[in-house]
């Protein structure tokens, strides 16, 4: 029996509306969130001013005397972001009713805590260019790249991954920034500093390649571990797709390419080390994402170019699923 159970057109229909409405709903977001806070006019002492606004506690810098030039300049900030927020409040609205469509049509769906997360990352312009989706949750994307939904393949869990993959260095803690953003009760676990937990015990893990370890900034938390083996997902092709969570709400989720995660899962599943129940899910996973990429996903060839570029630790886990196949 084929692993992947083909989407119907109707399903198909769902989700590319849901990823036009979803676009341009970030688009407007991302703009929203590229301008100052809020600018406005203050009296200080016997002289006015116009402030730029940094946060909610007023916090905030001059930008000089108040004149004619500045009540242009607040007068055109105010009208800009006026129309901003009506043209993301419209992309909501039209997302949120596409999101409840896929929904209410039996799609692959993300976990509702990770929803808000991928969102906040997109908007702050994170996600693809410094995180990745590596965890079970970025399954979803590939059964919508697939076109399909998986047959018998968990694609959830109550944690969440990421990896850390900017090619320039960072400064600041724009990752905490965004993890405190979405939700302030998130803590760094001081046993796991790889590992931020909310006061609903949702756990976010940060994964990191060695050849990625220094462009995260020192003061930046959480502070992962490089490990040698997520250099396998920074290579290929990656996927890109907006997915409805169970909340109803939809979230883009950018995860590496299939070929080399679904090689990873199977070499995960073979360490000893590792939990026993996370090891017979990365193993299914793994091969159930191998069988659907050759099913499903002629973009991404199983062909001898790619099996060159395999490292020797996961040749015979290809080999073996070859054997499998046959």
């Amino acid at each position: 029996m084929a692993v992947i159970q083909p989407f119907s057109s109707e399903q198909e229909r769902a989700l590319i509306n849901m990823r036009q409405r979803y676009d341009a709903w970030i688009e407007a977001e991302r703009e929203l969130y590229s301008m100052p806070y809020d600018l406005r006019r203050k009296k200080v002492g016997e002289y006015e001013y116009l402030y730029e606004i940094f946060d909610r506690s007023g916090n905030g810098k001059s930008l000089g005397a108040w004149d004619d030039e500045k009540q242009t300049q607040l007068k055109a900030y105010k009208a800009e972001k006026s129309a901003l927020k009506e043209r993301r409040d419209g992309a909501r609205d039209a997302l949120g009713e596409s999101s409840r469509i896929a929904r209410a049509l039996r799609l692959p769906l993300l976990s509702a805590e990770a929803g808000p997360i991928l969102r906040e990352a997109d908007r702050r312009s994170l996600l693809g260019s410094h995180l990745l989706v590596v965890g079970t949750n970025a399954m979803a994307a590939y059964a919508l790249e697939a076109a399909g939904t998986f047959r018998d393949v968990p694609d959830e869990t109550e944690d969440f991954d990421l990896a850390w993959t900017a090619d320039e260095p960072e400064d600041g803690t724009q990752l905490w920034d965004m993890l405190k953003a979405v939700d302030p009760t998130f803590t760094i676990n001081t046993e796991r500093e790889f590992q931020a937990r909310n006061s609903k015990a949702y756990e976010v893990e940060l994964l990191v390649a060695p050849s990625r370890i220094e462009t995260l900034a020192g003061k930046d938390r959480p502070r992962p571990v490089p490990l040698p083996e997520q250099e396998w997902l920074l290579p290929g092709r990656r996927v890109d797709q907006v997915v409805p969570c169970r909340d109803g709400s939809p979230a883009r989720i950018v995860a590496p390419d299939p070929r080399w995660f679904a090689l990873h899962k199977l070499w995960l599943g073979a360490q000893a080390k590792r939990d026993p129940l996370k090891r017979r899910k990365d193993s299914v996973q793994g091969a159930a994402l191998l069988d659907a990429i050759a099913e499903a996903m002629p973009h991404y060839p199983l062909d001898g170019a790619f099996v060159d570029g395999l490292p020797s630790e996961l040749i015979a886990f290809w080999d073996e699923w070859l054997r499998h196949r046959e």
